[in-house]
């Protein structure tokens, strides 16, 4: 007999039958009553089963609604691609990326003026304090919150690009836009990490109970000098991120991944 706790029995069935697409992507899942009917447990014991996969994401709840399977689809994003000038776009990076998949991207901005923190200015090697441009993206994939991306340019590299402090959207993309300027950005430095969202990025991601964000954070170089410290955070259960390690821009796009 398992020696594990009945909730977890009652969560590890039903993830097996999502695993396995008996209850597919936005199929209702069990009531609390048949589930203490089929496998003989308490409401509570029940319920705690349920939580549980909300808590991984797999689930959740709406009131009055029950349960039901996540529907949105994974979204994969190729991170050394991503922004390489030597790959057609049709717009910037993420539009290029998410049409590409077949599916809709959009996106809202905004502009601002701020003191660059401790850590962004430690990456973009200026003094604590110094005057940086942030443009903010809140970016969707087929009207799902997808991610934020927020970008910060040191006041020298505005003054020679002046399109990074307007409002809106720069329709080539910043990369491109700089490249055309003069200034090629041709190394990235990229940090990964995970942790749970703060309020306002649950709140702007529309995650649920215990969805982690992934923290992207990439800092770009023109040369030895960095001109842009770039902060994405994507949803945890919506994205995935793969990189190719070798010389990308030698690379048919016919040839097998």
């Amino acid at each position: 007999m398992s020696k594990q706790p009945k909730y977890r029995l009652v969560a590890d069935a039903l993830r097996r039958e999502i695993e396995d697409g008996s209850l597919p992507p936005g199929a209702r899942v069990p009531s609390e009553n048949k589930l203490m009917e089929r496998f003989e447990v308490s409401r509570n014991t029940a319920r705690s089963g349920l939580h549980l996969l909300v808590s991984e994401g797999l689930i959740s709840s709406s009131q009055g609604l029950g349960y039901e399977v996540h529907a949105n689809e994974i979204f994969e994003l190729n991170a050394s691609r991503f922004e390489n000038l030597e790959f057609p776009q049709d717009g910037d990076a993420y539009s290029t990326d998410v049409k590409s998949a077949g599916r809709r991207p959009h996106q809202t901005f905004r502009v601002e003026v701020q003191p660059a923190s401790k850590d962004v200015a430690k990456r973009l090697e200026v003094e604590p304090g110094a005057t940086a441009v942030l443009r903010f993206c809140h970016r969707f994939v087929d009207d799902v919150p997808w991610s934020t991306q927020a970008t910060y340019y040191p006041e020298w590299l505005v003054s020679a690009a002046p399109r990074l402090a307007e409002p809106g959207d720069i329709e080539e993309g910043t990369t491109r836009y700089l490249a055309a300027r003069g200034t090629v950005q041709d190394r990235y430095f990229d940090e990964i990490a995970t942790r749970m969202p703060t309020p306002d990025e649950a709140r702007l991601l529309e995650v649920g109970a215990g969805v982690p964000v992934l923290l992207w954070t990439r800092t770009g170089y023109s040369g030895e000098r960095p001109v842009r410290c770039t902060v994405t955070t994507l949803r945890g259960d919506l994205n995935r991120m793969n990189y190719e390690i070798d010389n990308l821009s030698g690379r048919s796009e016919n040839e097998p991944k």
